[in-house]
């Protein structure tokens, strides 16, 4: 078994994750106090008594999401059943989501209408008594909100549900024209293939790698990439997912970087070694000059960058006058750094394309905005291209919402 990690998770990762555990948490007694005092209210004891076996219910079930993980604190390395985890993080995406919506609701009927104390309040009432007197009760605004706000708090179930048992396995090809300037004629139509972020484990099991292998295949691609995070943690089967890998097929071969998951697992020089034996090369601070008819393709990978260290140091002594310099990373906040060093094209992953995001036509609302530039899709810095592919799994939380797991063509243009 591959040894846990020791690695601490970046801190911007981290406040994020917690935010959202907190929010998960407030949002389940907040509800509950909600409903607590609308049933007192009423004189319903046994409402009262339901809503709080719903409260004590769902945070057992947030428990069991990879988001909250009450159930290891409590119990230790015990996973729930797949499908209880699964429901899991669609009534925790659910609950949030509800809360929310609720939440905005109650702000927004208090700003449209004052309390009954204030003078405003008192004038408004005066005239609508005189009002009513002489037409039939309307219904007031108030009241329109929150039937509104209670019937859309449920959408966030449906979307989670979606995003959990159809986002996630709707695996997508993007096929992708990329110009580069000054490419070389025999590089012209050139296919590159890459497989990124699998995190092959529970929600992605070996069986689905081998569906993502076959869709490489039947691009008939010159030459496969993958850029790393293959597994999650240490527990999950990194094995298996190479042997599944293993099974794409390319004239100019197989060819992979480290992604973070690889050190967090501690797994980088068995994934190497393994991966070589199954025809996987990983680049690690190298490069391999490959040789298309009269023209060269100088492929070029790193390991993960982390953000405290300089980018790419050493990266310019890989680099091959008068071939087309191909630089291989799982961050893509490198590319400024490659840019200018003078690589044509970086190919990246480790966003996901956000995996949950609202984005609709501007990237501005992805989530991964958060914490890189470069979210997913094509970037250009002068002459140089950047590609993010968005990726096959999921971590943190098993669903893909605005963000479909991506397996990508990049197919070689002259500009």
């Amino acid at each position: 078994m591959i040894a846990s990690s020791a690695h601490a998770l970046p801190v911007s990762f981290e406040v994020t994750m917690w935010t959202l555990k907190l929010g998960v948490v407030w949002a389940h007694f907040h509800l509950f106090v909600w409903a607590r005092r609308a049933l007192t209210q009423r004189g319903s004891r046994r409402g009262v008594a339901w809503a709080t076996l719903v409260l004590v219910c769902g945070l057992v079930m947030s428990g069991c999401s990879d988001l909250l993980n009450f159930n290891s604190a409590l119990f230790g390395p015990l996973r729930p059943p797949l499908f209880w985890k699964l429901g899991s993080s669609v009534w925790v995406t659910g609950i949030l989501g509800a809360y929310l919506i609720l939440l905005a609701g109650r702000l927004a009927r208090r700003y449209l209408e004052p309390p009954a104390g204030d003078p405003a309040a008192r004038k408004t009432s005066r005239a609508g008594a005189d009002q009513d007197a002489v037409a039939a009760p309307i219904i007031s605004r108030r009241r329109i909100l929150s039937n509104l706000s209670r019937a859309a708090a449920g959408v966030p179930f449906a979307v989670g549900a979606y995003g959990t048992f159809v986002g996630r396995r709707s695996f997508e090809l993007c096929e992708v024209d990329l110009a580069i300037r000054d490419l070389p004629a025999d590089l012209e139509g050139f296919r590159l293939a890459q497989v990124t972020d699998l995190h092959c484990g529970p929600y992605l099991p070996p069986r689905d790698v081998e569906i993502v292998a076959a869709m490489v295949n039947e691009t008939k691609p010159h030459l496969v990439v993958v850029t790393g995070d293959f597994i999650t943690v240490s527990e999950d089967p990194l094995k298996p997912c190479l042997d599944a890998l293993s099974g794409m097929k390319a004239g100019f071969g197989l060819w992979g970087c480290m992604g973070n998951h690889e050190i967090y697992a501690r797994c980088e020089k068995f994934t190497e070694d393994y991966g070589r034996s199954r025809g996987i090369e990983f680049l690690r601070q190298r490069s391999s000059l490959l040789r298309v008819g009269d023209a060269k393709l100088n492929l070029c990978g790193v390991d993960y960058q982390r953000k405290r260290d300089p980018y790419l140091r050493g990266a310019e002594k890989l680099l091959r006058p008068g071939a087309l310099n191909v630089l291989l990373t799982h961050n893509p906040d490198v590319f400024p750094v490659a840019a200018k060093m003078g690589y044509d094209l970086v190919i990246a992953g480790h966003t996901h394309g956000g995996q949950i995001t609202v984005e609709i036509l501007e990237q501005w609302a992805n989530p991964g905005h958060f914490f890189t530039p470069y979210v997913a899709g094509e970037y250009r810095i002068g002459d140089s291209a950047l590609y993010v592919s968005r990726g096959i799994g999921t971590v943190t939380l098993p669903m893909r919402i605005g963000a479909l797991p991506e397996v990508t063509l990049l197919k070689l243009r002259r500009a």
